[in-house]
């Protein structure tokens, strides 16, 4: 599922084993999950962390794209809930 070869002079190629990927998409859907449970909190504590610098609809977006390139189900991120 990983691209072959850098993507520009500054990155290093990658390989990810499938079962690899699949997993670490998952992980990236929990944590989708995990931040619809306490939004208020998770704002709140992004805000002091990062500063006010990155939002938490950033961080689901990051998320989303992170987990549709792995092979994840990138329709909960961007719609919501099961299809």
């Amino acid at each position: 599922m990983a691209r072959p070869g850098p993507v520009s002079g500054d990155v290093a190629a990658i390989t990810l084993e499938a079962d690899d990927a699949v997993e670490l998409a998952e992980m990236l859907e929990f944590l989708r999950d995990w931040i619809d449970y306490a939004p208020d909190a998770l704002a709140e504590w992004l805000n002091r962390f990062t500063g006010g610098g990155y939002e938490l609809d950033e961080l689901r977006g990051d998320l989303a794209r992170f987990a549709f390139l792995l092979g994840g189900d990138g329709y909960r991120f961007v719609f919501g809930g099961e299809r």
